[in-house]
């Protein structure tokens, strides 16, 4: 589920066209007269679960004969380029998938149809992240396709040289494993190791603290990062840096699973891949690592599981859809309970907490399962895509890890994170 997700729009004057057309051109919202539809997807879906896409073909053709639908796929990093510069054509998809951190810009100004929970199934259920990533202003404009959470994975045969004999359940079992382990191993080894300019791994400390990147206020957002309980977690996300991690702290992630195939670290907080890459045989450089790997649930320091931010996808209605009615009938019958159950078996998390209750019981998803219950995501105000693409998070990070004190480093970030957030 590796994917670089892209905010940003960069089709100057693509918005203004869609506004000068409104929703005039939907078509069929109800859903009858539609000839066509046009899906666009990710090459996830084509290589990984074709099966599933042709169920929701066959209950749309089933419901509407003669109906003839057409795919599209795409790279992650090639799809909003195509996308930006058709949405104010008439050759707009009439369902196009999106990351779900991509979904903002593009419900502020407006690409996107509002659609109705309702008619959607275990919407209700929908899992705390998800739902907010399509959700804007209180109004609803894409559905939860699937997710992929953060989970604990450590080298379980370090522990046990360390007289650790069991994953930690507490943040107190945490420190103290990590503590023999550190002492055991000496300091040029990182019995945690945590790239620091890891935001999302961050933030899942400041949501545990109670604080947040950013409230809102009626549609205001303002930027939280220096508030007492905000500064407390990014106070402890430091702790963890300072005593565990003694590699390159101002290195980002992006190769953490090669770092921790190398056999210098210990334990990581990833992506649930992270870890299996990690001991594929192009990185594994311990040997047998698959086998001295454990995942899981990572504890907070404030008595609960950490929450974590949930990466995944969700589906879109463009607005200049004509077929509307017939896109969100094929959203519901791909992302229903058939298709949830087949993204599951896929190695997938559901869109739905109903889904995942079952998956906690199972010994093979217990983990994610149960981590992916408690989650946070980012402010949906109009602007976060300026706040991503100027790494304000990570610089903030960088800075608290080379020493700049967590307020001072904090104050600057909301500062930075207030000229924008807001902005359209």
């Amino acid at each position: 589920m590796k994917r670089k997700l892209i905010v940003a729009i960069g089709v100057a004057g693509m918005m203004a066209g869609i506004a000068a057309c409104g929703g005039s051109e939907s078509g069929d919202k109800a859903g009858g007269e539609a000839k066509e539809l046009t899906v666009w997807l990710t090459v996830d879906a084509q290589n990984n679960w074709p099966e599933l896409v042709k169920a929701a073909d066959d209950a749309v053709a089933k419901k509407h004969p003669g109906i003839k639908i057409k795919h599209e796929y795409y790279g992650w990093p090639d799809k909003n380029t195509k996308l930006d510069a058709v949405l104010a054509t008439d050759k707009a998809p009439d369902v196009v998938e999106m990351g779900n951190t991509e979904m903002i810009s593009y419900m502020a100004k407006g690409a996107f149809a509002e659609v109705d929970p309702s008619k959607f199934e275990n919407s209700d259920k929908w899992l705390d992240a998800l739902k907010d990533s399509v959700t804007y202003n209180g109004k609803t404009y894409g559905v939860p396709y699937y997710a992929g959470g953060r989970v604990g994975t450590w080298r379980k045969d370090i522990a046990a040289e360390a007289g650790v004999k069991a994953a930690p359940k507490t943040w107190a079992e945490l420190t103290a494993a990590l503590d023999a382990i550190q002492k055991k191993k000496g300091n040029k080894f990182s019995a945690w190791y945590q790239p620091s300019p890891d935001w999302y791994a961050a933030m899942s400390f400041v949501y545990d603290a109670g604080g947040s990147i950013a409230k809102q206020d009626g549609e205001t957002w303002k930027a939280n990062l220096s508030s007492p309980e905000s500064v407390k977690g990014l106070t402890e996300y430091k702790n963890i840096l300072d005593k565990y991690m003694h590699g390159d702290k101002t290195k980002d992630e992006s190769d953490r699973p090669v770092v921790f195939g190398q056999g210098k670290s210990a334990t990581i907080f990833a992506a649930g891949w992270e870890g299996a890459t990690a001991a594929d045989p192009k990185s594994d450089k311990v040997g047998g690592l698959k086998d001295k790997l454990e995942n899981f649930v990572m504890p907070g320091p404030n008595g609960k599981n950490l929450p974590v931010f949930l990466g995944g996808s969700d589906l879109a209605i463009p607005v200049k859809s004509k077929a509307q009615g017939v896109a969100a009938e094929w959203i519901a019958a791909f992302t229903g309970a058939e298709g949830q159950k087949g993204l599951v078996a896929k190695g997938n998390l559901p869109n739905n907490k109903a889904d995942l209750a079952p998956l906690k019981s199972d010994p093979a998803t217990a983990v994610p399962a149960t981590a992916a219950e408690s989650s946070w995501f980012v402010p949906t105000g109009p602007g976060w895509g300026q706040v991503e693409k100027a790494q304000t998070l990570k610089t903030m990070l960088i800075d608290i890890a080379k020493g700049k004190p967590v307020d001072q480093a904090a104050k600057e970030a909301d500062a930075a994170i207030d000229k924008v957030i807001n902005t359209k």
